[in-house]
């Protein structure tokens, strides 16, 4: 099973779903693959070129011929990025584009996968699902002390407000919007660190397995 495997992960911001996804890739032997990655590519790009992130068939364009290893660069998890990239992933035409490389992805050998809408819309039929989140006030502490720790300046109020932002525009966009699957598995990283989290997702995970087995 462990070849076809597919693990879904979806969750808002900064809850610990790559973190998370990382090491159960690693667990597993599966390729990982951050989906929120290639919508920040996209917008990474379109600032580059001074396009203005709103517009969507500008957006499409940019998705279609999106080099994958854009996906590595080190300035994707910028505030200015942050915003750019939830006017980029509310485009339907930019999430249609990026759809297919997506599930192409995984189609081989499996993957872990995070995002918002993997277990919803891209492997809805996917083996094992988590929806990981925390409350508010703990990711956003987490993301302050993240940009921190990169030498990036950020206010704390200020990064609260943009966590409720990104939000509020995750569960609203008219596509992919960020909701539990009913058959996703729930881990609240509140107050947990991260090696208690990956204990519980296995825990999670091999009942899972086991009862569809």
């Amino acid at each position: 099973m462990k070849s076809k495997l597919i693990i879904a992960i979806d969750g808002p911001a900064a809850a610990g779903k790559g973190t998370l996804a990382r090491r159960l890739a690693h667990h597993f032997g599966l390729p990982h693959l951050d989906t929120g990655l290639l919508y920040r590519a996209v917008a990474r790009r379109m600032l580059d070129e001074g396009a203005d992130p709103a517009d969507g068939a500008a957006a499409e364009a940019t998705a279609r011929a999106l080099d994958p290893a854009e996906t590595e660069r080190n300035d994707l998890r910028t505030p200015e990025v942050d915003r750019a990239a939830s006017l980029v992933a509310a485009e339907p035409r930019v999430r249609a584009a990026l759809r297919a490389f997506q599930r192409e992805f995984a189609a081989a050998r499996g993957a872990v996968m995070d995002g918002r809408d993997i277990g919803t819309v891209i492997f809805p039929a996917a083996p094992v699902k988590l929806f990981v989140t925390a409350r508010p006030e703990a990711r956003a502490e987490r993301r302050f002390r993240e940009l921190a720790g990169r030498g990036i300046p950020a206010d704390e109020e200020a990064v609260a407000a943009e966590i409720a932002e990104r939000d509020a525009q995750d569960a609203n966009r008219p596509v992919g919007p960020l909701r539990r699957a009913e058959d996703a598995l729930l881990i609240d990283t509140t107050g947990l660190d991260p090696d208690q989290v990956f204990t519980a997702a296995l825990e999670k995970i091999a009942a899972r397995i086991a009862s569809h087995a």
